[in-house]
């Protein structure tokens, strides 16, 4: 397996079938990293944990927490969480198949799933709604909350979600920053950093960018499985 290679996935939101094209197309080559979000959404959110979980432990991958990770495990936790944006999916997925030790384990498993991730030696990094230069190898609730949502400026647009700044437009590091969250319809680079959601549980594609040569593979959605919020970004 190459050591400073790897393929980066994008928001896979439990769109497994998808995930299972683009991993064959990918072949085993290289570790893969995913950007998080693995659950909520789709029709398969626990497969796509057990796939991902399964890479994780073999050695074969890295995933950072996502947004919709981190409020899974919140209420898999027993915390009290607003049932919105596809959590409901999961919710299902988990009464009808997992017992209560099991559930166990699948929050341990999210929760455990890191802010970040830097690799070749920290010339890539990975985070779910990216990161700022100086925040890059540290850690603490802000930067945990940035990693999460991104700039957050407190405020909401005309569809009732989180307004953000463009911290990608103000990058100035040199490392490359790979991340998702907000699904878009074409993989957009903006200095050194590149946004790969491309929406596939909202009938877009599952994207991944192969490292260091920064080359993109997508696999179509089988459909749409899930109503954006707002339009995709272009």
């Amino acid at each position: 397996m190459q050591t400073n290679s790897f393929d980066i996935i994008g928001d896979v939101h439990g769109c497994s079938d998808e995930l299972e094209e683009l991993l064959a197309r990918l072949g085993a080559d290289r570790k893969k990293v995913f950007v998080g979000d693995l659950v909520d959404r789709g029709p398969r959110v626990l497969d796509t944990v057990e796939i991902v979980r399964g890479m994780i432990a073999q050695g074969n991958a890295f995933c950072v927490q996502g947004n919709h990770d981190d409020k899974f495990a919140r209420w898999l936790a027993g915390n009290r969480v607003t049932i919105s944006h596809g959590l409901d999916t999961s919710i299902a997925d988990v009464e009808q198949r997992l017992n209560q030790v099991e559930r166990e384990g699948l929050r341990r498993f999210l929760a455990s799933l890191p802010t970040h991730v830097i690799l070749d030696d920290g010339k890539l990094v990975v985070a779910h709604a990216g990161i700022r230069q100086d925040m890059i190898g540290r850690s603490g609730e802000k930067i945990r909350t940035f990693t999460l949502y991104g700039d957050v400026t407190g405020e909401k647009d005309e569809y009732g979600l989180p307004i953000r700044r463009d911290w990608a437009a103000r990058y100035g590091g040199e490392a490359t920053i790979v991340y998702g969250h907000t699904p878009i319809q074409t993989p957009a680079w903006k200095n050194r950093t590149i946004n790969i959601d491309t929406g596939c549980v909202f009938g877009g594609a599952l994207t991944a960018l192969r490292y260091p040569e920064m080359e993109l593979v997508s696999v179509p959605a089988r459909r749409q499985y899930a109503t954006a919020s707002r339009p995709f970004r272009v």
